[in-house]
């Protein structure tokens, strides 16, 4: 298989490589896809991007990027600082083994707010101490899930306290034993 390219950009004008690259070439026959994200939708060299960050945004380059989705470096540069720009690519974060660092428990607070103010409390519960994480729930009676770390429970118990001062109602605390992550798959090429 030749080597593949770094002078293509999107709309598939290339010196001397093919396009597709005979490696991707069942990819975008699948999806049929090769153009910018239009709409808000995004197409299938975003989607490689999004994956290939996901996996290791450290230390994949845009070259690396780039050799995968076989588009230009640039181009990769550009559609990130797009895919940012459009609030898709929301920040880079590290991903903490709080155990490891000594923080052993990740407890789960699943909490009720009323539906008018869930969203406006999002805010407040991240600036808990031991907060890390709050989702908002669309379906069930709890709308919002809490996590907090800490290292013994003396830790996680004013948290708890802090929503039910908030007014929240925490129906259910769950200790988790371990979290995984993975990029999600359907940004995956085939």
């Amino acid at each position: 298989m030749p080597p593949v390219s770094a002078s293509h950009d999107i709309t598939g004008s290339s010196m001397g490589t093919p396009w597709p690259p005979p490696r991707w070439a069942k990819f975008f026959e699948h999806t049929g896809s090769k153009q910018p994200m239009e709409n808000g939708h995004i197409d299938d060299v975003d989607q490689a991007i999004l994956h290939a960050l996901q996996e290791d945004a450290r230390n994949f380059s845009s070259a690396d990027i780039a050799e995968r989705t076989g588009t230009s470096d640039s181009t990769v540069r550009k559609r990130i600082q797009r895919l940012e720009a459009d609030g898709v690519i929301k920040g880079y974060s590290a991903d903490v083994d709080y155990q490891g660092s000594g923080y052993p428990l990740r407890m789960l607070l699943y909490c009720t707010a009323s539906i008018a103010e869930r969203g406006d409390l999002v805010a407040d519960i991240l600036a808990i101490d031991g907060v890390i994480s709050v989702q908002e729930l669309v379906t069930g009676e709890e709308n919002l899930l809490v996590t907090a770390v800490g290292e013994s429970d003396s830790d996680i118990t004013p948290v708890a306290q802090e929503l039910l001062d908030m007014g929240l109602t925490v129906a259910d605390e769950v200790l988790v034993r371990s979290h995984e992550t993975t990029p999600f798959s359907e940004f995956a090429p085939e």
